[in-house]
């Protein structure tokens, strides 16, 4: 009987898991992204088929997706957020570079430092870094 249960434990479908969650986002213009994804943000261009343009590094990463009824502190729910270790600079180049900055960078109580912009497609993002 014991043999029997082990096989069955073996034989057992592994269970598949997400590797990775990309966000795609329309535009008719790839350029667009160039000054905000890889001037300011510093992503590189890991592929460019001229209709679909991907940027990124090597850095690893949790696997995450959000969902909630506002942003915190009654702001929008962002469209996505992006961490970075350099947040105050980030947000000088943002500000100095014409983004619209859609809410001041701000301390939160819930331990991260973040600042919401609008990139050059119209998408609200929250830029953090974790205090």
């Amino acid at each position: 009987m014991k043999v029997l249960f082990a096989r069955l434990f073996v034989l057992k479908p592994e269970i598949k898991m997400v590797k990775r969650i990309v966000a795609n986002i329309k535009t008719d213009d790839l350029s667009k992204a160039d000054r905000f994804y890889h001037d300011i943000l510093g992503l590189e261009t890991l592929m460019d088929h001229g209709w679909i343009k991907t940027f990124g590094n090597d850095e690893e990463s949790k696997v995450q997706i959000s969902f909630a009824i506002h942003g915190g502190n009654d702001t929008k729910v962002p469209d996505f957020s992006i961490e970075v270790d350099n947040i105050d600079e980030i947000y000088e180049k943002m500000n100095n570079s014409g983004f619209e900055i859609m809410y001041e960078i701000t301390n939160e109580d819930w331990g991260v430092r973040r600042f919401f912009v609008k990139d050059p497609f119209g998408n609200l993002i929250n830029i953090l870094s974790h205090q």
